[in-house]
């Protein structure tokens, strides 16, 4: 008698699987694998993988963990050589590979590798692809808090899930949103009224945020759950979709509906194509609407009918396109600085006692960048990211010469950069959305002196830390507030010679009935002149030939949004110095420096 087979179940997929596979299943490549690294030293795991045999993975597993191909390629490393790695007669199966180390904070967490079956050389767009869905991959796993930047012996530097935020602490939700259950409620009415006219199965409508360059999801109707059983992939009301990656986003950059026949060509570009192929959709028109000479957001028809639209269909629509311009002309919500659950906020105490005229000064400068960033959205990101995708379209059907093709591509770099500079801006503009929990001061300030380790051997400059051995957490975003330190030190070395000091002292004290941490930050490089001292923290100011001047601004912005303060002193003979006040918790647990209290680094040999 034969004993029953037992079926083990599965083990259920971890949040960092789910992520490595969304962007694996979004690479147009034969074969990929993602691998990340158990522990900051190894040793490399496969933890998503397409088209590849085991004997396959476990052969680029160990290429990879070896120094021949770049073993674990440490902090300093990250040079264009070192970005992409081909592997060479490791496969049997495939000819061709492909790879780029996965970073964070200028370390190497893992590595993304793409296959092909025939031995062809990999093109510079197959390059710079990879490397984009690198950082995307990064970026996710960032924004969904998988990173321990603080990686001590014996855990892993990518956890599986989002660490559960510490019992107490207060969530802080984004701060704008145009999505509400009334606007909902009147879209989806509006969506209804749509079906007599043109039929479909779904319809949603977006609404375009051109601060934020991206479109959010207001009400959708219709087959809204799908055929398939797990409907929490599905695309929801209040999700936001990037303008790269949907169809909703293309209307926008080009102004003009967009019909699909084909969804499954289009599914790996665009998020919310993706969402209808699986649901087994054929066709598809997104309709761009306008507010006030403006795009407002779009109107998305999906039918399970192949050849269903016609471009002549968004005529039709006219009359609920109208209303739904009409709707998107109410007044929206305005951005809430208060945290949720009525806990105090200690940023309108500290507006309380400044003189009336400050706080209304202050507020006609936030309203007059808030207008002006308003208007680089709508007036000139728009028509250039048009202009862009425009391009993109002219180089991607290869029509071109090659010197023809050499310029447009010389223009897209210029307005890429042009890009890059105005989302500074307008991220300045945004209200910032914090992702506070308990952290530790020193930690971050020694998280962003790793970052300048090079430059600081380079450049011979001497790092002093006073730390002390207990000191109050404090509750904050880390990622802002290394972003902090890390623009300050920049500056630092810019203003010092080489053979400077840097010195850096963290104390605590009492502040009222709560803790204060207070951060200085000394160089004894050339002073800031005495009539500009004062102006370093205004918008837009800057004596660098580089630059727009939004560095100081922006350190500024996210300290007062924690709560705290900032104030710069200079002198001839004294160097510069940087105060920072955050408050501290005061009933949290007391954290201890596992360092010592003064480590200068190592000068180079």
């Amino acid at each position: 008698m034969t004993s029953p087979i037992t079926r083990t179940k599965p083990a259920p997929e971890t949040h960092l699987q789910r992520t490595l596979n969304t962007a694996l299943n979004d690479i147009g490549a034969d074969s990929a694998l993602a691998a990340i690294f158990h522990q900051e030293n190894g040793p490399l795991l496969e933890h998503a993988a397409r088209n590849f045999t085991p004997r396959d993975i476990q052969a680029i597993v160990r290429a990879l963990s070896v120094h021949d191909t770049g073993s674990a390629p440490s902090a300093g490393h990250d040079t264009e050589a070192s970005r992409s790695i081909g592997l060479k007669m490791v496969t049997p199966s495939k000819k061709s590979l492909l790879s780029i180390p996965l970073r964070h904070v200028n370390r190497t967490y893992g590595y993304l590798v793409i296959g092909r079956k025939e031995g062809t050389t990999f093109a510079k767009k197959d390059k710079v692809m990879l490397e984009q869905t690198s950082d995307g991959i990064t970026k996710a796993l960032e924004r969904d808090g998988l990173f321990h930047t603080n990686t001590v012996m014996g855990h892993s530097y990518v956890s599986q899930e989002p660490a559960p935020p510490p019992a107490g602490t207060d969530i802080f939700p984004a701060l704008t949103t145009h999505f509400s259950p009334e606007l909902q409620t009147k879209v989806e009415a509006a969506l209804m009224e749509a079906l007599p006219l043109v039929s479909y199965d779904r319809a949603w409508v977006c609404y375009y945020d051109p601060l934020a360059g991206n479109v959010e999801v207001l009400g959708i109707a219709g087959d809204a759950k799908g055929e398939l059983k797990d409907a929490r992939k599905d695309l929801k009301p209040g999700q936001r979709l990037t303008l790269d990656s949907s169809a909703a986003g293309w209307a926008v950059r080009h102004r003009k509906p967009r019909v699909d026949h084909d969804l499954a060509s289009t599914q790996g570009r665009f998020l919310d194509h993706k969402h209808l192929f699986k649901d087994r959709f054929q066709s598809s028109l997104v309709v761009p609407f306008f507010v006030r000479g403006q795009v407002g957001g779009t109107f998305t028809l999906g039918s399970k009918e192949p050849q269903r639209y016609q471009s002549t269909d968004a005529r039709t629509l006219e009359p609920i396109i109208l209303k739904l311009a009409e709707l998107m002309q109410s007044p929206t919500p305005q951005p809430s600085s208060a945290p949720v659950g009525g806990s105090s906020n200690p940023v309108p105490q500290l507006a309380a006692t400044l003189p009336s005229e400050l706080i209304i000064g202050k507020q006609d400068r936030q309203a007059a960048i808030g207008e002006f960033s308003g208007f680089l959205a709508m007036e000139i990101r728009e028509p250039l990211a048009s202009i862009r995708s425009q391009l993109e379209e002219v180089t991607g059907e290869g029509i071109l010469d090659f010197d023809p093709q050499t310029r447009v591509e010389n223009a897209m770099r210029d307005l890429i950069r042009i890009e890059a500079i105005l989302n500074e801006i307008l991220d300045f503009a945004k209200p910032l959305e914090l992702n506070r929990h308990l952290c530790r001061i020193p930690e971050a300030l020694d998280s962003s002196l790793v970052v300048l380790a090079t430059d600081l051997e380079a450049t011979r400059i001497q790092v002093t830390k006073e730390y002390p051995n207990v000191i109050a957490p404090v509750r904050a975003d880390e990622a802002k507030l290394q972003q902090v330190f890390l623009s300050i030190f920049k500056n630092a070395c810019e203003a010092m010679t080489p053979g400077g000091h840097l010195h850096i002292q963290v104390t605590q004290h009492r502040a009222g009935k709560g803790l204060e941490v207070q951060i200085i930050i000394r160089n004894n490089g050339v002073p800031i002149p005495a009539d500009l001292v004062d102006k370093v923290f205004e918008p837009f100011f800057t004596t660098k030939r580089s630059g727009i001047g939004l560095g100081l601004p922006s350190v500024k912005k996210i300290i007062e949004e924690h709560g705290g303060s900032i104030a710069i002193g200079s002198a001839p003979g004294e160097g510069t110095t940087v105060t920072i006040r955050l408050p501290g918790v005061s009933r949290g647990p007391a954290f201890r420096h596992r360092g010592r209290r003064h480590r200068p680094p190592r000068r180079p040999s």
